[in-house]
């Protein structure tokens, strides 16, 4: 443990993550979201042992719990960090993303989480929702050469504009966006069974707030409504999704063991298989990746009101 939220002032902008190996990952992931604004990070670790712990116990704005229980008991880790987010941040502006997310936004190269959330704050707006892009190489994904602290977009540059389709679940009324390139290359034949790609991952947080599907959806149900998926015309962002670095393999090999991150693991056993086989994703409609304005302009993100 190492807890530094006694610096964590009244305004400030939290992200909340839940990891295990993410090593190679987080100095990028976490250059980028100071770069964005955050102040402070809230970090449960689950077990790791590639030195995730002690990067994460040597950063100064950074507090760091660790545990060695079930990732998939606590509700994918739900449990941990909603008891932090309860505790730290209520009244403020909270992220909540993976490792391997990177969030972007209409004019996210200039303008600030402060800005955003400022904008927010004064249209009474209380989530931000995200489509999930998975970036991928052009070759077979285990052929990729990665170092820590390197912008993940420089190895994935391309990605699938679509199609993704939006649908409705009851009773909670949450979003469930799926298509991409993961349907694509693995649930083709069923593409029920595809990822969900929809995420609210800011959100100004009160205490009665909990996430209950990964950040999928939330309760109360109305917050589930502040995203429509690809083409809402309201302020929305994109959250590159950095899966398909080489560690993907090691990774799936791992969690086909642990069997830890679906509620019915055995189901995804094929999954796992192809991803450890080092598939090639690319296609002919492949898009390279080249910022912010290419996604308004795909319909993937909107800016909303927010003038630019």
């Amino acid at each position: 443990m190492s807890d530094k939220t006694a610096a964590i002032g009244r305004d400030s902008t939290l992200c909340v993550s839940c990891v295990r190996n993410e090593a190679v990952r987080l100095p990028f992931f976490l250059a980028h979201y100071r770069r964005l604004g955050v102040t402070h990070f809230l970090f449960v670790d689950n077990d790791s042992d590639d030195g995730t712990a002690a990067l994460l116990a040597a950063e100064p704005d950074v507090s760091l719990w660790s545990t060695g229980e079930s990732y998939k008991e606590s509700r994918f880790g739900l449990d941990w960090t909603t008891w932090l987010q309860m505790k730290y941040a209520r009244g403020k502006w909270c992220l909540s993303v993976d490792a391997d997310e990177l969030l972007v936004y209409p004019g996210h190269e200039t303008r600030n989480l402060l800005d955003l959330t400022l904008f927010l704050d004064r249209n009474g707006i209380r989530a931000m929702g995200a489509l999930m892009l998975d970036l991928y190489p052009k070759g077979p994904i285990g052929d990729v050469s990665y170092r820590p602290g390197q912008d993940p977009v420089e190895v994935l540059p391309y990605f699938d504009s679509g199609p993704y389709r939006a649908t409705r679940q009851l009773p909670k009324d949450n979003l469930w966006v799926q298509g991409g390139v993961r349907e694509r290359a693995f649930f083709a034949d069923t593409p029920q069974r595809g990822p969900t790609l929809n995420k609210l991952p800011l959100v100004k947080w009160h205490w009665r707030y909990v996430y209950v599907n990964s950040t999928h959806a939330m309760l109360p149900r109305g917050l589930n409504h502040a995203y429509n998926g690809p083409g809402d015309a309201r302020l929305s962002g994109v959250l590159l999704h950095t899966k398909f670095l080489p560690v993907a393999i090691e990774k799936s090999a791992e969690e086909k063991l642990r069997k830890q991150h679906f509620a019915e693991p055995e189901a995804f056993g094929d999954y796992y298989d192809a991803v450890i086989a080092s598939p090639v994703l690319w296609h002919q409609e492949s898009r390279a990746y080249e910022g912010g304005e290419q996604l308004e302009e795909l319909g993937l993100m909107h800016r909303g009101g927010w003038a630019g």
